[in-house]
C-alpha cells in the first residue's frame, strides 16, 4: 500500500509535514515585497541627489542627467567650456551653449572668471529660446 496524501489546514493536499504550495507563495510575496522596497528606496535617493544639483535636472533621461552632473562637476575645478564643445551665442556673448548629448543643451552664464549653469535644455527647447534663431 502506497503513502497517502495529506490534506493541509490551508486546504491543499500533499505529501509531508508542510504544504509546500502556500510555503513557495508565502516566500514569492516577500520577495516581491523586499523588491518593493528596495525600488521605494532606490526612487528617494535619487530624488535626494537632485536636490543636491546646482540646477534643476528633474524630468531629463538618466544619462543625460550624469552628463551634465559631470560637466558640472568639471566646470566647478575650472575646466574650460571648450574642452566639451561649448560655444558662446551670436546674440548675447555672456551665455555659454554645451552640447551634453546629441539632444540637449546647457547654457552657461560668463561670470568673467567662471561660468555658472542656468539650465539643460533638449535641443528642441533649446532652439526655440533662442531669440534671431526662425
Amino acid at each position: 500500500m502506497g503513502k497517502r496524501k495529506t490534506i493541509f489546514d490551508c486546504g491543499h493536499r500533499g505529501y509531508g509535514k508542510a504544504c509546500h504550495r502556500c510555503t513557495q507563495e508565502l516566500i514569492a510575496q516577500q520577495q516581491s515585497v523586499e523588491l518593493l522596497a528596495e525600488k521605494q528606496t532606490q526612487k528617494q535617493e535619487k530624488e535626494a541627489s537632485f536636490a543636491r544639483d546646482l540646477i534643476d535636472l528633474r524630468g531629463l533621461p538618466d544619462h543625460v542627467v550624469t552628463k551634465a552632473r559631470a560637466i558640472i562637476a568639471a566646470l566647478s575645478e575650472n575646466k574650460n567650456y571648450r574642452d566639451f564643445g561649448g560655444k558662446r551665442l551670436r546674440h548675447n556673448r555672456w551665455i555659454v551653449s554645451i552640447p551634453v548629448t546629441r539632444n540637449y543643451r546647457m547654457l552657461c552664464e560668463d561670470c568673467g572668471t567662471f561660468l555658472i549653469p542656468q539650465k539643460v535644455l533638449s535641443h528642441e527647447d533649446y532652439n526655440v529660446c533662442k531669440p534671431g534663431s526662425h
